[in-house]
């Protein structure tokens, strides 16, 4: 459980409104699946106390839940203790409900929503909990059917994955995805901004930016931030126009296009298109699509169990050898050596 926070070297940020809120702390509840990430854990966790520090008041409080009363072992062999189980929140009245349910799950998420957690899940949602999923909870969240329609997102290695199992075609490659009861995080940093984002709705923009310069973090990210860049590039100084291609590239990767029609869409000509790669990529930008292609085939290999051919397709390739080829000439390795390498938990079930 959470200690009341203070620091007298601090200058207090309440006011009256503030103070208000405090009357009513803010209730998380954290459940910990094992394998979490301690990074997203206390990414997660700190912002608020440091909420509660700098203003001087309990505006949050948290509480650490696990499916049963044992220790929850995170991906470092780092042990948690838990406050309460899923089962003990689950006889809870309507009146002692939590505010917030942030889940945070682990490998392999496959096999980690056994029918008493989707029971658990289920009836939280019914009673208008709001939910946030970090990291790769999305996936869980996506197995009990309660993200039908609703945009999200996950951390990017599993956006290719999650995209083609669960056809979600909202998914989004964010840092962070509000939509209604439910809110989606790509996990690890990324889970410092919902909490501030979270922070700011509650307890105003003053206390979330207090918070980012407490932690040193230059300012609040959005979440519509993308999580990644485009890849391969160096951000120092490129050309919008180089970064907008790349971009063109990676969400056409299906049906992929002609260079022309990427260097139209862009806004430059074919011949500019080619010395802006040459100059900040050193690759072509038909090679460099290719790369984009074959990543994403690697992805769909190691997070799903889908047949060969039906990622070949997926990823934009007509026939079975010119996707191996091109798969080997960048990897190293066949798809089918790929596939070997991957745990065997990866998909069962799925796709």
């Amino acid at each position: 459980m959470n200690a009341s926070a203070n620091i007298t070297a601090m200058k207090s940020c309440a006011t009256p409104e503030i103070s208000a809120i405090a009357d009513r702390p803010f209730d998380l509840v954290v459940l910990v699946l094992p394998g979490f990430s301690h990074l997203a854990l206390h990414a997660y966790i700190e912002p608020f106390r440091i909420a509660n520090t700098i203003s001087r008041l309990p505006l949050f409080r948290w509480r650490i839940a696990g499916v049963d009363a044992r220790p929850v072992e995170g991906a470092n062999a780092l042990s948690i203790a838990v406050d309460a189980t899923i089962d003990e929140l689950g006889c809870k009245s309507d009146d002692r409900k939590p505010d917030q349910l942030a889940i945070l799950a682990g490998e392999p998420v496959e096999r980690q929503l056994t029918p008493q957690l989707n029971g658990f899940l289920r009836t939280i949602a019914r009673r208008g909990v709001s939910i946030s999923a970090v990291g790769t909870a999305t996936w869980l969240l996506a197995q009990t059917g309660l993200l039908a329609g609703t945009r999200c997102t996950i951390h990017w290695s599993r956006l290719a994955a999650f995209s083609e199992v669960f056809n979600q075609p909202r998914i989004r490659d964010s840092l962070f995805v509000k939509d209604g009861q439910y809110s989606t995080c790509a996990g690890e940093l990324a889970a410092f901004d919902l909490a501030i984002d979270l922070i700011g709705s509650h307890a105003g923009g003053y206390i979330a930016q207090e918070v980012c310069r407490h932690a040193t973090v230059e300012g609040q990210r959005s979440g519509s931030n993308r999580q990644t860049g485009p890849t391969g590039l160096a951000f120092a100084g490129v050309s919008d126009k180089l970064v907008m291609a790349m971009r063109i590239m990676e969400e056409n990767v299906e049906f992929p296009l002609s260079m022309d029609e990427v260097a139209h869409r862009a806004g430059v000509s074919r011949r500019q298109l080619e010395r802006l790669f040459a100059a900040h990529i050193e690759v072509p930008p038909v090679r460099h699509y290719l790369r984009i292609r074959t990543d994403h085939a690697k992805r769909l290999i190691e997070g799903t169990r889908l047949p060969l051919i039906d990622i070949a397709m997926a990823c934009g390739f007509i026939s079975a050898s010119h996707f191996a080829k091109c798969f080997r000439a960048f990897n190293g390795i066949s798809p089918q050596q790929c596939r070997a390498m991957v745990p065997a938990w990866v998909g069962p079930g799925l796709g």
